[in-house]
């Protein structure tokens, strides 16, 4: 880092603050059009928001309830172009939703899946239909009085590898990115932003000819702390919340269960062994900062999975929960739920001085084009910049022959034969094409180095920290991996002392 900070220390074109989904978009974009971004994160890439997502690439459906289709449409869309950029962390899931008659009535359900297909011009998902439950895939999951349902196609996504892959495609096209780096000043001086910059290297300055607020649930902490300037629109912060249980099914598909308060809850199989339940819309007065998941939202999404399922679950049964804050765009909605998911981008500056472009709300679906929308409105500053292109790039490791997972998987198993199936299957959805890089000449599974446990050996490790930011066993387990899960106390311990023994040091 302190290299990447002395270079860092002239000019660049933008200063993005925020290492989430959003901030870490906007800088590949601006990269790939031939700018300098240096990018800031307070803490690890993503290790806030956009690592405590549902983990889905979806329109919405619930939205279109709320008249939402301007959103809805954009985020279908965007489905099938992260379809395309990244197969091996971005993956088709069918959807199910039992039918449960003291909520909406069926013809209602029916003309908001056949909106939502014609909204989504499909190119690869299947459509919606009707679903028997008393049939296989689905027999056996739901309690007696569910034999009826509805049957449509979204995807899922690793979030915190997004976050990952994108980070990685801005430092290949140039851009600096400095996790663990607290912008603590900024001020417009002489047409630039300078700004000030503390890291594990010290204190340094860095002129920019544009800021971007990409901050999440700081926001408006950043613009009136540290910039002194007022908050220029209101947001809400949001806590959703999620559990982990064992398995409540069978099959790989996902359910959206309807709740007796107009919400609806997802639950879809996780890791393996488990079963992913959430998310909860709870409305927080304070400050962002960490959060957990309460005994109260526990035991809501228990009572929500019971409602549905044969096998019940107690606040006992949950393995893992996680919880992240939104900042959503307070537009007037008293029900956090009915807040929209939209996102609003702020422009202050005028042509004469430098720019601030600070970024309200969004999901992480729709992270490329609000970057893309970014770069838009910066345009006046920059002529010089390339257009747009990320509409058809695949981001790193998402250069998989037809996007075909289960083919390349295969690939590699030929081409490492002396290691397990499940291993190189497991580095195929974290790395994709680039698990050659993470494993270079390895002939035995003695050359991988130590064994945490479930999938995870030295060789990834030390992959993850010299390519991918990492510096703690936090890093490792919860966010490049989903490990925690899988390794015990011991086992973590062990990687914890592993990673501070070959620590290196931090990479631009």
């Amino acid at each position: 880092m302190e290299a990447a900070l002395k270079e860092s220390s002239t000019q660049a074109d933008l200063l993005i603050v925020g290492g989430g989904i959003n901030g870490v978009g906007i800088a590949r974009d601006a990269a790939g059009r031939g700018l300098h971004a240096i990018l800031v994160e307070q803490g690890d890439l993503g290790s806030a928001t956009s690592s405590a997502s549902s983990k889905l690439i979806h329109g919405g459906l619930r939205y279109l309830e709320q008249l939402e289709f301007k959103l809805v449409a954009e985020a279908l869309a965007e489905r099938e172009v992260l379809l395309n950029a990244a197969p091996h962390i971005v993956r088709p899931m069918r959807f199910v939703m039992p039918h449960a008659r003291d909520l909406r009535p069926g013809w209602m359900i029916r003309a908001g899946l056949f909106l939502y297909d014609w909204l989504a011009r499909r190119q690869t998902l299947a459509p919606s239909r009707r679903a028997d439950l008393a049939a296989p895939p689905y027999a056996g999951a739901f309690k007696p009085g569910y034999t009826k349902g509805y049957a449509y196609s979204d995807c899922w996504v690793d979030d915190a590898r997004l976050v990952i892959a994108n980070a990685r495609a801005a430092a290949e096209a140039g851009a600096a990115i400095l996790p663990r780096t607290k912008c603590v000043s900024a001020a417009r001086n002489g047409g630039l932003w300078r700004a000030t910059l503390v890291g594990d290297g010290g204190e340094t300055h860095v002129a920019a000819r544009a800021l971007v607020n990409a901050a999440g649930p700081w926001v408006d902490r950043f613009l009136a702390q540290t910039l002194g300037e007022p908050a220029q629109s209101r947001v809400k912060l949001v806590q959703g919340s999620h559990i982990i249980v064992p398995r409540l099914y069978e099959g790989g598909h996902a359910c959206l269960l309807q709740n007796d308060d107009r919400r609806v809850v997802f639950a879809y199989p996780y890791e393996r062994r488990y079963t992913l339940v959430g998310t909860t819309d709870v409305e927080l007065p304070g400050e962002p900062g960490s959060c957990g998941a309460t005994a109260e939202e526990i035991a809501y999404l228990c009572r929500a999975a019971n409602r549905y399922f044969l096998r019940t679950i107690d606040p006992g049964d949950v393995k893992w929960s996680y919880c992240g804050v939104r900042a959503l765009v307070d537009d007037g909605s008293r029900n956090p739920s009915q807040l929209t998911r939209d996102y609003l981008l702020r422009l202050d500056g005028a042509l004469n001085e430098a720019p601030l472009l600070s970024v309200f709300g969004g999901k992480i679906t729709t992270y490329r084009r609000l970057a893309e929308r970014a770069l838009e409105r910066l345009e006046p500053w920059f002529p010089q910049a390339g257009k747009p292109w990320t509409a058809t790039a695949r981001l790193p490791g998402g250069e998989i022959p037809d996007g075909d997972l289960a083919a390349y998987s295969a690939e590699l198993e030929a081409r490492y034969p002396a290691l397990p199936s499940p291993l190189v299957a497991a580095l195929a959805r974290r790395h994709g094409s680039r698990v050659p890089d993470v494993l270079t000449d390895a002939g035995a599974i003695g050359d991988l180095g130590p064994h945490f446990g479930g999938d995870l050996y030295g060789r990834e490790v030390d992959y993850f920290q010299a390519q991918e930011w990492a510096r703690s066993a936090e890093d490792v387990l919860w966010r490049r991996t989903k490990a925690g899960l899988h390794l015990d106390l011991a086992q973590q311990a062990d990687l914890c002392r592993y990673m501070t023994g070959r620590a290196e040091g931090p990479m631009r």
